[in-house]
């Protein structure tokens, strides 16, 4: 049977790191034979985050967010697929506000406040966790274990990919942050690691289909 993959880019910037490795991710997906669908957070409609309307506890829409609007969609696919790539660009040491609009919400619906179950989601599918950030990989390995741990328990079994140390311009020299950043430095970085990185995502993107 043909499965079905949610891909989600929850960063602004198309055709740079985090959009570059999401692509990536996907074509591995679709190589294994999955069929991907993709969603640019930031292309979207508007939307919210949880406002805490609490409309998902209630028994008849258990599981279900039941606020309609642009990641509804969204929402929907994801609960009928059978995996998940999401990435998002770190932004002042937190996932884009895009990624935690759509993070709070699917979480959320599945949260039952009990310890037995905790989590009404039946149906775990497996997640891939994009990261990209200018620091390096392991700047925020707490921030990334506590999302890994709240997407296995709510979803299904996440995996994380970390980028760091991204080029996030081409040239540096056309502005003033030389003296904190080493812009060849970075340009080499991304000639010689982020390919590599891209071989790497594409490989994840095929496991979490097989």
């Amino acid at each position: 049977m043909n499965k079905k993959m949610i891909a989600v880019n929850a960063g602004p910037r198309l055709k740079w790191n985090t959009d570059t490795l999401i692509k990536e991710a996907s074509r591995g997906a679709e190589d294994a034979g999955a069929t991907v669908t993709r969603y640019d957070l930031y292309r979207l409609k508007q939307y919210t985050g949880c406002v805490s309307c609490f409309g998902c506890k209630k028994e008849k829409f258990k599981g279900h967010c039941i606020r309609k609007d642009a990641l509804t969609p969204v929402l929907d696919d994801i609960r009928e697929a059978d995996g998940l790539i999401i990435g998002s660009p770190n932004y002042l040491g937190e996932l884009s506000a895009a990624f935690r609009a759509l993070y709070e919400r699917l979480i959320f619906q599945y949260l039952t406040y009990s310890m037995d179950p905790m989590s009404c989601n039946e149906r775990e599918i497996p997640v891939l966790l994009i990261m990209t950030s200018n620091a390096p990989a392991g700047a925020y390995q707490g921030l990334l274990d506590n999302y890994k741990q709240t997407l296995s328990r709510f979803v299904g079994p996440t995996e994380v990919f970390v980028s760091g140390d991204t080029l996030q311009i081409k040239d540096y020299t056309k502005t003033d942050w030389p003296w904190y950043f080493d812009g060849e430095a970075k340009r080499a970085r991304h000639e010689t690691v982020f390919p590599e990185e891209c071989k790497a995502v594409y490989e994840l993107g095929s496991a979490i289909v097989k």
